[in-house]
């Protein structure tokens, strides 16, 4: 009650003095609630090693909830040693009760193969589990899986169906991918309108390849009336935005990009140019104030 406001003043000082009270009893989720605020620092200072301490007495009472916290901090090696072995136990016994963000989890390590050997058919089965329930990043996932052919038959209209699905919740690669789909006519019928409004979706989130694909779009016109200064600004958001592991990838989209920016620039005039980069700035200033 006092870590949520409910009914009194919202007190985390006060909701640690009583977790603690309840979890010195046996009490499972206090436990829990009591390593959460240690993991996050409310109440008291951010201290993974006490959230480890009271995450493994909860878990240990077969708290589904501890047990997926427990799991996620041998992944990230908070508080703990990074450990994929025993991620991969605290995700299965989270999993196998149902909890969904575990099963999500517990499909992505064995897609990756780590702490299990690889296993495509495993990581579907577990990021449906997490897919059903409604987690964005599992249905992402499973999309991805039968768009490959990857521990199913491949098969685009699943994909879709998947992509869409967390597309709606508002994942921006989901919605990216969605748009891919209907630009290139996989899984649905090709519709350059609905592509370029799946692109916009991820790229007003700041999705860099969906930025460059609106812009390119605007530039060629299909799905969006032909405007060059949109297409500018897209186009050098994309570019200053792209980033990723893959460097040679990125510094070949990073080219891509900038090729296609230059021959449009010719096209243009200098009024154009400036309105395509007040336009730029203007959503840079947005976007960031949304992120703060």
């Amino acid at each position: 009650m006092y870590a949520e406001g409910r009914g009194v003043p919202q007190d985390d000082a006060q909701a640690i003095q009583w977790y603690r009270k309840a979890a010195a009893q046996g009490n499972a989720s206090a436990a829990y609630n009591l390593g959460w605020m240690y993991s996050q620092g409310r109440g008291v200072p951010q201290d993974d090693a006490q959230a480890i301490q009271w995450y493994r007495k909860a878990a240990a009472q077969g708290l589904a909830l501890a047990q997926g916290s427990l799991g996620l901090m041998y992944d990230r090696g908070r508080g703990v040693p990074q450990d994929d072995g025993q991620a991969v136990f605290w995700y299965r016994k989270a999993g196998e009760q149902g909890l969904a963000v575990a099963q999500a989890n517990l499909g992505w390590m064995y897609d990756r193969g780590r702490g299990v050997p690889q296993d495509d058919k495993q990581a579907v089965s577990w990021y449906r589990k997490a897919a059903e329930q409604g987690i964005a990043s599992a249905q992402l996932n499973l999309g991805w899986m039968y768009e490959r052919g990857r521990g199913v038959p491949q098969d685009d209209g699943q994909a879709v169906q998947w992509y869409r699905k967390a597309a709606e919740w508002g994942f921006a690669v989901a919605q990216l991918s969605l748009g891919r789909m209907y630009e290139s006519g996989r899984g649905v019928p090709q519709d350059y309108r609905q592509a370029a409004q799946w692109y916009r979706k991820a790229a007003e989130q700041g999705l860099a390849t969906a930025q460059g694909n609106l812009g390119t779009m605007y530039a060629q016109g299909q799905g969006v009336a032909l405007d060059y200064v949109e297409a500018l600004r897209w186009l050098s958001l994309a570019s200053a935005r792209a980033s990723g592991e893959d460097q040679k990838k990125i510094a070949a989209e990073r080219e891509a990009l900038a090729r296609l920016r230059d021959a449009l620039v010719l096209l243009m005039t200098s009024d154009q140019i400036a309105d395509a980069q007040k336009r730029e700035r203007d959503w840079i200033e947005a976007f960031d104030r949304r992120e703060k």
